[in-house]
Order: C-alpha cells, then sequence, then structure tokens
C-alpha cells in the first residue's frame, strides 16, 4: 500500500466510473484537481456531501479545479445512488465518481484505515497541483461529512502562494492580509510589495492579499 505525501507526485490510474472508463491524468488535463473518496454507496453522509459538491461545482470552476469522487462500490450501484442524491440534494451530479470495486485506487492513495474500516474508505481529500503534485491531504472519519467552504479557502490559499512569495494566516479568506515569507527580508519585502508591508514582528509582516 502506497503512503503519499505533501509534494508527491499524485500517482496517475485508469478505473471504470460513473460515466465510463477515466484516466485521471487525462481527466484533469493542465488544471488543479481535488479527488474525495466515500466510504459506499448509498450512505447518508456521503449524500449530502456529493450533493453539496455538486452545488459548489461552479466555485470549483472558477478556480480551474476538476472534482472527481470515489467509492468502493461499482458504475451501476453509482448511477442508482446518483438518482437518490439528484432527488434528495435538489441538484444534478455533475463530475464523475470512480467505481473502484476492486480498491485498486483507494489502496494506491492509502484511503483504506484498517483500524477504522478494513473495507470501507474513509474521508480522504487530496487536491492536486497542474504539475500533478499533491499539495494538500485532509483525512476524516467516515462519522464526519467535510466542510466545502473549507475545501475552497484552502484551494484559494494553494493557488494564491503557488505564485506569490507569502503564506496564508489563521482563518484567512481571499481578499484578506496575507504574511510575507520568512525568507524575504523586510527591505526586499517592500520594493516586491507594492501594497505596502506592516512589520509588526521581524518574523511577522503582513501585506495586503497581492491577487486581490
Amino acid at each position: 500500500m502506497a503512503t503519499i505525501r505533501l509534494g508527491d507526485t499524485a500517482p496517475n490510474f485508469s478505473a471504470d466510473s460513473s460515466i465510463g472508463e477515466i484516466n485521471f491524468y487525462d481527466y484533469l488535463g493542465d488544471g488543479w484537481g481535488i479527488l474525495f473518496s466515500h466510504p459506499a454507496d448509498f450512505t447518508p453522509v456521503c449524500t449530502t456531501e456529493l450533493g453539496t459538491a455538486a452545488k459548489f461545482k461552479d466555485e470549483f470552476d472558477k478556480r480551474n479545479v476538476k472534482m472527481i469522487a470515489l467509492s468502493v462500490d461499482g458504475r451501476a450501484s453509482h448511477n442508482e445512488w446518483i438518482k437518490d442524491i439528484n432527488e434528495t440534494q435538489h441538484t444534478i451530479v455533475n463530475f464523475p465518481i470512480i467505481a473502484d470495486e476492486d480498491k485498486k485506487v483507494s489502496n494506491l492513495y492509502d484511503m483504506i484505515h484498517p483500524k477504522a474500516d478494513n473495507n470501507l474508505t474513509v474521508r480522504s481529500v487530496y487536491i492536486i497541483a497542474p504539475d500533478k503534485s499533491v499539495k494538500l491531504i485532509i483525512t476524516y472519519p467516515a462519522s464526519t461529512g467535510r466542510n466545502f467552504h473549507e475545501l475552497l479557502r484552502v484551494i484559494d490559499s494553494l493557488q494564491l502562494t503557488a505564485y506569490h512569495k507569502v503564506a496564508t494566516p489563521a482563518n484567512w479568506q481571499h481578499g484578506e492580509d496575507v504574511v510575507v515569507s520568512p525568507a524575504i527580508p523586510t527591505e526586499e519585502a517592500r520594493s516586491i510589495f507594492s501594497k505596502g508591508v506592516e512589520e509588526i514582528k521581524p518574523y511577522l509582516r503582513m501585506t495586503p492579499d497581492p491577487s486581490a
């Protein structure tokens, strides 16, 4: 079983899905991706999550992020479950769900944690950059549904910090002040960040969001 860490290359795979055979890299293309696993079809928390994900698709699209889900059930089961999701969550599932009956992808991404459950995947989340490196890993227990507002917030931070020499502070939201990278001396920072730099401590300098 693989162990994937931040900065690793996300493994490629081909698998059946709710929309047919998918090659992961081909599906992502040159954009960002979010891969999230579900313990099983026809489960209550997962039903709410997939419905929420569908409602958030426009927000992910704005950020050039493609969503793809996974469950250890088969394509026929997925397609029946999607009918329930659409009905109960008042939406239309608009992204593929991988059919991982042989648990190939689950094992490739270390989504099965035996002390939680030997057969079902935990609620794993992987955010993958255009270069196919893994930028974020979050693992929730089966009993806790994911917060999609938080996933968007993290993507905003990842995309900002990928292109600017900044970090984002606690509870940061897009448009708020950010932290200047500790590697940049203050005087150099003042020349880089035209909106200004506030030095609170020599190691704690704030600047307005350079992308806002």
